[in-house]
């Protein structure tokens, strides 16, 4: 077995470290193995606190790779790779701005938490799903997806994953919480 290299294990315990809203759920999934020689990979879903269901409003994938090498490409030893997903209101399914906003979710989220970053990348894409024949009766639906890619300019990870955990509340609808302040439950009235 490989032993970690320390910049990677005080990344690891920066993720550990990060705090996130109630409303997320995080998991560690399989980190794919091909793109460095280290890599960590967490799963994030977002739901309906108010929902008896717990309805899933987002979804999102936080894969940190690491390669003490450094690679040309990302300009550094680190490399952040994200998906995020969501199902939008119409309206705003149909706003051709939609994926200029969802960039700008992204920057602001790693500016408020004070991640250095560098070499961002990414698409921000709108799917729409229309239902025809036997399934003709399903409702269409508009999703948003981000898939992007940053370098963080240090080993500390913690910020980084904090500034994604907001940016799957932002795609889930979710207003923003500044800190120190707990959210309240939101009351459903019948």
């Amino acid at each position: 077995m490989q032993r970690l290299p320390g910049e990677f294990r005080e990344a690891l315990s920066g993720l550990r470290r990060a705090r996130h809203r109630q409303e997320v759920t995080l998991d560690e999934i399989p980190a794919p193995g091909r793109l460095a020689p280290f890599a960590v990979a967490l799963a994030a879903e977002v739901h309906d606190p108010t929902a008896e269901t717990g309805q899933e409003l987002a979804t999102g994938r936080f894969i940190l790779l690491h390669d003490p090498a450094g690679s040309p490409v990302w300009k550094g030893t680190f490399r952040v790779v994200t998906y995020i997903r969501a199902s939008l209101e119409s309206d705003l399914g149909n706003d051709p701005m939609v994926g200029a906003v969802a960039w700008t979710w992204l920057v602001e989220a790693l500016e408020n938490h004070h991640a250095g970053y560098a070499e961002a990348g990414g698409t921000a894409t709108r799917v729409l799903s229309e239902s025809f024949g036997r399934l003709a009766e399903r409702p269409d639906t508009i999703d948003i997806e981000l898939r992007a890619s940053w370098t963080p300019t240090g080993p500390d990870s913690t910020q980084h994953l904090e500034a994604w955990a907001d940016m799957v509340c932002a795609f889930a609808g979710l207003p923003p919480v500044p800190e120190g302040v707990t959210p309240l439950p939101r009351i459903r009235r019948n």
